[in-house]
């Protein structure tokens, strides 16, 4: 099995983090499974609406390349999950979003559920997420670290100060969220969710923290053995209804006259 995981960082900034998720997501994969980690340059550097845009093409573009080259699924690694649904409705394998997949998990671990996210930007963001995932009466609230993914590099490259600050910073934000009646916390980002994921067994008070890169690693794997197994793909209906080919070969040459001659 091969999964296309589409991160929206910039593979050369923030390389310490690009190594670790690519290691991590590798050796929690099951037998048989491997996982490619593709950044995007420039990242989404500028929090908001349209940078979110730019990435969503240019991620929904590189998924109609993962299928054509043969992955079995690809995972929107960004929380946020912008295109997802435009990209399931253009490919037969499996797309996972990781905002999409958490919030249903930690639906399944308890009642009501806070974020913590990078910036305090995207929290109109996550609660538009949330009521397109249909749980939107279940957020306690959203809380931002307020930082870049620059900040986590030094924790990825080992510094184990830098770690712990960071864990220290996330658990600030968290509790206040808990304390307003929170019984899961979802990091709403892979940066954070990675950082976090030496902690084994991690809670904010009684509250578990998901893991959002495992989560979207293992949902992936589910999907496609659900899909070799029976065929099972999404609705073909109204709500994920398949591109044709003219509209993917459209989406894709104008992808292509953006990016411009040097990815020709």
């Amino acid at each position: 099995m091969r999964i296309f995981w589409q991160s929206f960082v910039d593979a050369s900034a923030s390389a310490p983090y690009m190594t670790r998720l690519q290691d991590y997501l590798n050796g929690i994969a099951a037998p048989g499974v491997t996982v490619e980690v593709a950044g995007i340059s420039p990242p989404d550097r500028d929090f908001g609406r349209l940078s979110e845009l730019r990435c969503a093409i240019l991620a929904i573009d590189n998924g109609l390349a993962a299928e054509d080259a043969g992955y079995d699924a690809v995972v929107m690694g960004h929380f946020q999950d912008p295109g997802l649904y435009e990209l399931r409705a253009s490919l037969r394998i499996p797309v996972i979003g990781t905002g999409e997949a958490s919030f249903y998990a930690a639906a399944q671990l308890g009642r009501r559920f806070g974020l913590v996210t990078l910036d305090s930007v995207f929290e109109t963001w996550h609660l538009e997420q949330a009521a397109l995932y249909g749980l939107e009466h279940r957020v306690v609230g959203v809380r931002g670290l307020d930082c870049t993914p620059a900040d986590f590099s030094d924790a990825f490259a080992g510094d184990d100060d830098a770690h712990a600050r960071m864990c220290a910073a996330f658990a600030a934000c968290a509790q206040p969220l808990v304390d307003a009646g929170a019984d899961v916390v979802i990091p709403a980002g892979v940066l954070p969710g990675l950082l976090l994921s030496r902690e084994r067994g991690l809670t904010v008070g009684r509250a578990p923290v998901i893991n959002c890169a495992a989560v979207a690693l293992k949902s992936a794997e589910m999907w496609v053995q659900l899909h070799r197994l029976n065929g099972i793909e999404p609705s073909r209906g109204p709500a994920f209804a398949l591109s044709p080919a003219r509209a993917r070969e459209d989406f894709r040459a104008l992808v292509a006259r953006g990016r411009g001659p040097q990815t020709a």
